[in-house]
């Protein structure tokens, strides 16, 4: 008899205690809108497509906007937030000025047509990872797994971005020193990197290194020489018209490929980071391999997006909300 009661109470105490982290259900999990709204993934697929089609700009635009929001407090769509008169929101921070329009549309529309058939149940931030894995896809990139429900966030500073995000004129250590503070290798860096095989840059984002770089020399001695005069050729009005803009991967810009490797080893880069990445003995071996093995770029490609786009995220009703418009908090 005492034996059975032993047993009836520790089979209870199993069924009465807490959950471990790992007997939990997952925060994020492929099927959150299952039930809640089945249509998500056919209609931010249905948007992507077209907004791609009419603006084949739209895949670039949208993946600097993913890593833009993701790098600055986690992927929450606080990037998405537009300013108001009390407080100078993320968008608004200087680095962020020249996020293509393109990108900020794509979320737009998803969350005007999912706001039509579920009110209320997706969040901007889910639209954001879910358009970028999408698009990346129709260029011709490699498919990768977005586990959904994220919350939107409730602030949005442009103070928070300084610090937070690579600039082009950073020194590889500088580099570096971001990632792993977000918790990203050197490898993932410079994987992460290869979405500049599609998209632009402004030519004053590089035009120190292009225009009177030394006494001696007219542009960084890494440019190609002859890519370094077409680019000086290019860019020529770039004060006048500081919208002037290259092509990051001039060899194949608008698929998604390992050429842009390629590009970095010939003096193809556009940036100095570009040029760092081939000559900077820690990044230098990823570069050979991805330039000569797509496939292995594109793996590496995909771990590194999945990594990221799971970075901070805030679930649960304490962790952010489901903003009704993408550009502005609730209340």
């Amino acid at each position: 008899m005492a034996s059975s009661l032993l047993l009836l109470l520790t089979i209870s105490a199993l069924f009465l205690a807490p959950l471990t982290f790992a007997q939990r259900r997952p925060l994020l999990t492929t099927a959150y809108y299952r039930k809640s709204c089945p249509r998500f993934e056919q209609i931010v697929q249905e948007t992507t497509t077209n907004k791609q089609i009419s603006s084949p700009t739209t895949a670039a635009a949208a993946l600097r906007l993913f890593f833009h929001d993701c790098f600055v407090g986690g992927c929450d769509a606080s990037v998405l937030v537009s300013s108001t008169r009390f407080s100078k929101a993320e968008r608004d921070a200087d680095i962020n000025l020249s996020l293509p329009g393109d990108g900020f549309d794509v979320v737009v529309r998803a969350k005007t047509a999912l706001e039509l058939t579920c009110p209320g149940v997706v969040s901007c931030a889910d639209i954001l990872a879910v358009a970028t894995r999408n698009l990346v896809v129709m260029m011709g990139g490699p498919f990768y797994t977005v586990k959904l429900g994220r919350k939107d966030s409730l602030t949005s500073r442009a103070s928070d971005v300084e610090g937070n995000l690579p600039l082009p004129t950073m020194s590889m250590n500088q580099m570096i020193k971001i990632f792993q503070t977000k918790g990203f290798s050197v490898q993932e860096m410079v994987a992460l990197s290869g979405a500049h095989t599609i998209g632009f840059s402004h030519c004053k984002e590089f035009s120190s290194i292009l225009y009177n770089y030394s006494r001696t020399m007219e542009s960084d001695p890494a440019y190609y020489p002859e890519f370094a005069k077409s680019l000086r050729k290019a860019c020529a009005d770039y004060q006048k018209n500081p919208t002037l803009s290259v092509f990051n991967d001039v060899m194949t810009p608008n698929k998604f490929d390992n050429v842009y490797y390629n590009n970095v080893k010939k003096g193809l880069g556009l940036l100095s980071s570009d040029h760092a990445l081939s000559s900077d003995p820690r990044t230098r071996g990823y570069v050979e391999l991805y330039s000569r093995d797509q496939n292995a770029f594109f793996q590496a490609f995909a771990r590194a997006m999945e990594k990221l786009s799971v970075y901070g995220v805030k679930t649960g009703r304490r962790g952010g909300e489901v903003r009704r418009r993408c550009d502005a908090f609730n209340n």
